[in-house]
């Protein structure tokens, strides 16, 4: 009999550590094993292998082998746990999640949009950008940033790079953003790799999951394609990680653990020797000082198109104003597609009493409610209650409605060019791809919605790209409003005339903002060159990390004073606050920020500190997240 290093998969932290296990001969690092826990049995994986248990310890013997995991995707974990303040369990489920026993046949997850068929031949500068990372792959290792205009070719890159991987006898990641808003992607791997792909994302039933799991965990399907969680696949003999989209925010997961799925990428190819290539036509700022490039350049059939600025200080009609209905009209008369962005959901983003100055907020949050079609929301908590006609706290019936949200846009797009075909996408569309399947069929048609039109899509007959609102995002107390508004802008206006003449309209209050001259001029290297200088000033990412503490609790003192109290227990770095936050939940909230060289150890300190307090905390009712690299603060 061996003897082994065992982590219960069990969230508590009171049992985050290794307990010795006996195993038969066999049992490697890596097995996922049914062990005795207490009174019960819990799921165990294997960390390593011991010669014998520890002085005065029995081990217990394990039970059946329950499932295993290559032993990379040990470490991978144990690094993930480490870094993000997490626990080893936590971090191991990631990659050894619970499956349900099989039952009955196996199903494929396929696209349901078809994908294109590869070019005769590739650009020069594709050839390049290949012919780098196959050589990367050949020599054990690198990581690149694929960067180029939208429309440039960086989805044919991936897929020839991954078959390079397979030539070589090799496996391939490919993360994208969101499965259910990428479908074409979807279908371009699977149209090039077949049976060879296996689908890996949070919108699998739970069977379905375990299947695909099982096919790349045997080798019968070597190419992945996930969203984030895709990152800790079982692929055994890994060449190749793409990150597509490597701009977007929602790689980064926002419960425990929080890691970034792009973090987490360049980690397994550096314990793999794998290549790591990370694409995007506006990258992170981040990306770009750091990565050794591989540039696209422009489109490669047509040039960007133009943009157009409209000064809504100056111009009437919000939300449409009579530039951008100008356009609209056209196509209603010629025919064509039109992608509209505005990222606010509902009608109104809020509605306000003229008389005594009132605004109706959510009783559980400190923002104020949404006006849907079907009431007043509040977007954090869930809490509805019907629209009143009358001023709740005054009896007016001068109520307001500021602003506009998705729901308004589709009521004065019907108003003013009933012609086109009306097609929202926001997080209160029902089936995404099913909406985006009728946009591509469509004639005459209006695709509207929040920042999910901004995606990676690619559509014939796009005449037409439109930003309703640019300066939603931009006045956020956030040092990355800029980035993502400019990212978000440029992404929007990439979607436009790509198979044919194409106009971008942007309307905005603030014209002569950086992000939207900047993104007008399709100028990413000037925005990130100035956005590096202003974050080196400030001693943001990607110069020095940040690690965010926020407590929550039913009162607005406490929160502050466990802050108080932990950052004079860390110290050292640069701490910024506590500082309050808007209560959400029906919970009051704060917030301490640092800045540092070594998150992985601040994020340490802090968790030791935080489980000393632990006890002191639940009787106050207090609740602690670390964060670690967040993409807000």
């Amino acid at each position: 009999m061996a003897y082994a290093s065992v982590y219960p998969l069990l969230s508590a932290r009171a049992v985050a550590r290794p307990f010795t296990y006996e195993v038969p001969d066999g049992v490697g690092r890596g097995a996922v094993v049914a062990v005795p826990f207490g009174r019960s049995t819990a799921r165990g994986l294997v960390v390593g292998l011991e010669d014998a248990p520890p002085l005065g310890v029995k081990a217990a013997p394990v039970g059946r082998v329950l499932d295993e995991v290559p032993p990379p995707l040990v470490d991978l974990a144990l690094w993930v746990a480490d870094y993000y303040g997490s626990t080893p369990a936590r971090a191991l489920e990631l990659v050894a999640p619970r499956l349900r026993a099989r039952r009955g046949e196996r199903k494929r997850v396929t696209a349901r949009l078809a994908g294109e068929p590869p070019p005769a031949q590739l650009t020069p500068e594709q050839d390049a950008a290949l012919g780098r990372v196959v050589a990367a792959v050949d020599a054990g290792g690198g990581r690149f940033l694929l960067y180029g205009a939208t429309g440039s070719g960086k989805t044919e890159v991936y897929l020839q790079a991954c078959a390079a991987a397979l030539e070589r006898g090799l496996g391939a990641i490919v993360l994208v953003p969101e499965i259910a808003l990428t479908p074409q992607a979807l279908g371009r791997f699977q149209a090039r790799f077949g049976d060879r792909i296996a689908v890996l994302h949070s919108g699998l039933t739970e069977a379905e999951r375990r299947d695909e799991r099982e096919r790349i965990a045997t080798g019968e399907a070597r190419v992945v394609v996930g969203a984030r969680s895709a990152v800790f696949a079982p692929v055994r003999g890994l060449g190749l990680i793409v990150v597509d989209e490597e701009h977007d925010a929602s790689y980064k997961q926002e419960s425990d653990p929080r890691y970034d799925a792009r973090t987490v990428a360049a980690k397994r190819a550096s314990i793999e020797g794998a290549v790591a290539v990370f694409g995007s036509a506006t990258p992170r700022p981040e990306s770009w000082a750091a990565l050794d490039r591989l540039e696209l350049g422009g489109r490669l059939i047509r040039r960007l198109p133009p943009v157009r600025v409209v000064d809504l200080r100056r111009e009437g009609g919000y939300p449409l104003s009579a530039p951008l209905l100008a356009e609209l009209g056209k196509l209603a008369e010629r025919g064509g597609k039109a992608i509209l962005l505005l990222n606010r959901r509902g009608l109104a983003p809020a509605i306000h009493c003229r008389t005594c100055g009132v605004t109706r907020r959510c009783p559980n949050c400190d923002v104020a409610l949404v006006l849907h079609a079907s009431g007043l929301r509040c977007h954090h908590c869930g809490h509805a209650e019907p629209a009143p006609e009358l001023c709740p706290e005054c009896g007016s019936a001068e109520l307001a409605r500021i602003g506009a949200g998705t729901q308004r846009l589709e009521r004065e797009l019907e108003a003013r060019v009933p012609e086109l075909a009306r097609i929202r996408l926001d997080a209160d569309t029902k089936d995404p791809e099913e909406a985006l399947q009728r946009f591509a069929a469509a004639d005459r048609a209006v695709l509207f919605g929040t920042q999910m039109v901004a995606k990676g899509h690619h559509f014939e007959g796009v005449a037409l790209a439109a930003v309703v609102d640019a300066d939603t995002g931009m006045a956020l107390p956030d040092f990355r409003a800029e980035e993502r508004t400019f990212q978000l802008l440029t992404q929007l206006a990439g979607r436009s005339g790509r198979d044919a003449p194409g106009r971008v309209v942007i309307q905005t209050f603030q014209p002569d903002a950086r992000a939207v001259e900047l993104a007008a001029r399709h100028d990413v290297e000037r925005f990130l060159a100035g956005e590096l200088e202003r974050r080196e000033a400030l001693g943001y990412p990607p110069f020095r990390h940040l690690v965010r503490v926020v407590v929550t609790g039913p009162e607005p003192e406490a929160p502050m004073r466990a802050l108080a109290e932990l950052k004079a227990a860390l110290g050292g770095d640069e701490l910024l606050g506590p500082a309050p936050l808007l209560r959400l939940r029906g919970r009051h909230r704060a917030q301490l920020v640092a800045k540092t060289e070594r998150p992985g150890a601040l994020a340490a300190r802090a968790a030791k500190a935080l489980v000393a307090a632990a006890p002191a905390m639940r009787r106050a009712g207090l609740a602690v997240v670390v964060d670690v690299d967040p993409q807000s603060v």
